[in-house]
């Protein structure tokens, strides 16, 4: 059996880790990955020894690499292709028409969200996405309301799969940084979000939360917010607005996020869509409580109170509540018994072999 991974390569975040983590648990030699353009994406692969292939776009309307992904096809006898993200799937629907091949999809977000807030092309974008996902011979959903998602857009229940993403819980870790490494007190309550800067993952309420804190007297609060993207400079102005610019720190996109997890008190996702966020089983590995919108499978991470906190989307009250919380918890230490606990939990549900194998299997099926 012999598959080809196919994703545009400009993924950073969960996606990108999701792929990556998901073929170095697998058998080398029956996997490949294909990326479009060379970036983070494409170098960790080589690092990890993944077979990985650029097809190399001028333009991501460039088509001409059509022809290149079907003769890599045929002279490698590949059985299956599997798509992750818009563009792959787009391009997906187009080879199945002419290649003979099984064709899979794993669905990371709402496609409906993904384009949040681009205007006309992003509805484009959109829906393109939403037609090629119907052409699908199978669909890997990362939580049971994705499933729903799916089954919301006609297609068959039969040829969908769900599957949590796991994480490697045995990785050896490197030395974590220190709070005075990053300019931080010991007694700041230190909350950290890793997340794109998008419209999608809602940091303005994570941000509105921080202001009501401090208007609440909670004045040695920090926010971490980890990644990069076309939102950056919107919300640091929306900081500077709220007068918490001092509390918020933006770190940009970070290589190390797992040197930084231990020094947060909590972590936090105040997404508007999500399937199974990995940067939430990064936390619980790192023992950090969580705290989350209610999106996607967060609720079979987290089931029930003693193991984190699911707010309700945009409900900037309620997270400002469960991190008053939270900073009650700290100061009883019963805190970093919930971190235990969910890092447990997580460990003992949501290991990359079992994701790795529950994925396999639908290969062996189709």
């Amino acid at each position: 059996m012999k598959i080809l991974h196919l994703n545009a390569g400009n993924e950073s975040g969960g996606g990108m880790h999701h792929i990556l983590s998901l073929l170095n648990e697998l058998n080398r030699e029956e996997f490949y990955l294909g990326v479009f353009e060379e970036g983070e994406m494409y170098e960790r692969a080589h690092d990890l020894d993944i077979q990985t292939v650029l097809f190399q776009q001028n333009s991501r309307f460039d088509l001409s690499i059509l022809s290149k992904i079907i003769r890599f096809i045929r002279k490698k006898g590949i059985d299956i292709i599997h798509t992750h993200g818009a563009r792959a799937n787009c391009y997906g629907a187009l080879i199945r028409s002419f290649a003979d091949i099984k064709w899979i999809v794993t669905v990371h977000s709402d496609p409906r969200d993904d384009f949040m807030g681009r205007g006309w092309l992003g509805k484009l974008y959109t829906t393109l996405n939403l037609r090629a996902l119907k052409k699908a011979d199978h669909h890997l959903a990362i939580s049971e309301r994705f499933k729903q998602i799916l089954l919301n857009f006609n297609i068959d229940e039969e040829k969908i799969t769900t599957i949590l993403n796991g994480i490697d819980f045995n990785k050896k870790l490197a030395e974590p940084f220190s709070r005075e490494e990053l300019g931080m007190n010991e007694n700041d309550f230190i909350i950290m979000m890793v997340a794109r800067l998008e419209a999608v993952k809602g940091h303005k309420v994570a941000l509105k939360a921080v202001r009501n804190l401090i208007e609440n007297h909670h004045t040695n609060m920090k926010i971490l917010l980890i990644g990069d993207g076309s939102e950056k400079e919107a919300l640091k102005k929306y900081s500077e607005e709220q007068g918490i610019s001092g509390h918020v720190e933006f770190m940009g996109h970070r290589n190390d996020v797992e040197r930084i997890y231990p020094i947060a008190d909590v972590a936090i996702l105040t997404s508007y869509s999500e399937s199974f966020p990995l940067v939430l089983l990064e936390a619980a590995r790192a023992g950090i409580p969580i705290m989350t919108t209610d999106v996607g499978g967060v609720d079979q991470l987290i089931p029930d109170e003693s193991y984190g906190w699911i707010i309700p989307i945009e409900d900037s009250d309620k997270l400002t509540k469960n991190l008053e919380s939270a900073v009650r918890e700290k100061a009883k230490g019963a805190l970093t018994f919930m971190g235990e606990k969910i890092k447990t939990y997580s460990k003992r549900h949501f290991s990359v072999e079992q994701f790795a194998n529950n994925v396999y299997n639908v290969y062996l099926k189709l």
